[in-house]
């Protein structure tokens, strides 16, 4: 369908769903989730990451009380899963850190 011929309402839940989208997609990517599709290569930027997420959770905010009951399942399932993503992503980084630095990470020696 060609967004010129919707209703304006049908625009912009289209448009609010594509923006949403984009900063799924950003936050997953920062992630190291996807791959970067200008580099071909996974990249992992925890705090860029946590940004979009942020953005998502304000345009939640100020919307509220705007949103249709799809809308605000939409964003309450998106910023779930994306929270989860970014909780378990931080627990990969701090127990890689904490094995490297960890004196048992160590070659025991036998007696």
């Amino acid at each position: 369908m060609i967004i010129a011929s919707m209703d304006s309402t049908e625009k912009y839940e289209l448009l609010l769903t594509q923006l949403l989208l984009m900063f799924q997609t950003a936050a997953l990517q920062h992630m190291g989730k996807l791959k970067n599709p200008l580099t071909d290569k996974i990249e992992r930027d925890l705090q860029q990451a946590q940004i979009s997420i942020d953005m998502i959770e304000m345009l939640c905010t100020k919307m509220k009380g705007n949103l249709t009951p799809e809308e605000e399942k939409m964003f309450s399932q998106m910023l779930q899963d994306l929270r989860l993503n970014y909780v378990d992503e931080v627990s990969k980084t701090e127990s890689g850190a904490h094995q490297q630095s960890s004196p048992t990470a160590q070659t025991p020696t036998q007696s």
